[in-house]
């Protein structure tokens, strides 16, 4: 990487970070965190998610967050859409002019994953996740196919790369324009991803490659770090490293989840601009966005930066 490298982080906290915290956030506090991210300078913001607030209960206040955030012009607002009744919502809210500006789907590489997941198997969530591209694509709505046990599986263990690439092809049919990789209980390694980014690569290189990692071993940065070798650009981070935690029915899933969540985006903004990699974030506003989301959770999350502050280069 001799020549300048700037990178897209996309701030998660308020969807997957928010998704399955217990108690609901109120909606006051949601606006204020997407607004001071927006101020932080993310060029990607995920802010809602579709899905039905029976299962949900911390969206059930998506309209009102998106009807009230503060956009800024560039600046690319998230919603998740798992199913076509959500997507009929979605294009409710989009026809009322504060819809979200790029819709993200997702599916498992993992058969028994998938199922314990969202309970169908892979072939009808690709059938509906076909029907949720075609209407997106039909309103001029952007598409981010979502892959998660792109690295490993927890119920099935290993996923072979074939299987990751053959559902790359098919996402690249249904015409996203980006896809996200998702290591979905931290089961990858800095090899691991550099090998299996750099096929994908090769194998859809019309198609942007998102990296979202878990920390749940540790491995999240080094893993941001493999990617950005093979020259993924677009990383996937939430604030606190808050989130990533699945929540399924007792029993059907190794309960992990605890110990489970995404790369953190104070420590992944800071290392990158550390290593002269360009992310567009302030520093400072990104601290002070972590320690809102203290607040908001009532509780210490898992930033290193926040505890120990910035790197200094001049005296003290």
């Amino acid at each position: 990487m001799t020549d300048p490298v700037r990178v897209v982080v996309c701030e998660c906290f308020a969807r997957d970070g928010l998704q399955n915290q217990d108690a609901f956030v109120p909606t006051d506090l949601k606006v204020q965190f997407v607004d001071a991210a927006t101020v932080a300078g993310f060029p990607k913001i995920e802010v809602a998610s579709y899905a039905h607030p029976k299962y949900l209960p911390q969206f059930r206040d998506a309209e009102d967050v998106l009807r009230r955030i503060r956009r800024k012009p560039g600046v690319q607002y998230l919603g998740l859409v798992p199913n076509d009744r959500g997507l009929d919502r979605c294009l409710e809210h989009v026809g009322k002019g504060y819809g979200p500006d790029v819709v993200g789907t997702i599916l498992s590489a993992s058969e028994a994953h998938n199922q314990a997941n969202v309970k169908r198997t892979l072939a009808e969530s690709k059938r509906e996740i076909e029907s949720i591209c075609r209407r997106s694509r039909a309103v001029g709505l952007r598409l981010i196919g979502g892959i998660a046990t792109a690295f490993g599986c927890p119920i099935q263990g290993d996923v072979p790369v074939q299987q990751v690439l053959d559902l790359t092809r098919w996402y690249e049919d249904q015409g996203v324009e980006a896809i996200l990789f998702g290591d979905t209980t931290g089961m990858a390694n800095p090899r691991d991803v550099e090998t299996r980014f750099a096929r994908i690569r090769l194998a859809v290189p019309a198609v942007e490659p998102v990296a979202h990692f878990h920390d749940t071993r540790g491995t999240a940065l080094a893993n941001c770090v493999a990617a950005l070798r093979v020259g993924v650009r677009h990383f996937d981070a939430s604030v606190g490293g808050v989130g990533g935690r699945p929540k399924f029915t007792e029993g059907s899933y190794p309960r992990i989840m605890g110990v489970t969540g995404n790369a953190c985006s104070e420590d992944l903004v800071a290392m990158f601009e550390e290593m002269g990699v360009r992310t567009g974030v302030d520093l400072e506003a990104l601290v002070a966005l972590g320690r809102l989301a203290e607040e908001t959770l009532a509780r210490e999350l898992e930033s290193q930066v926040v505890r120990t502050g910035l790197v200094r280069h001049g005296a003290a």
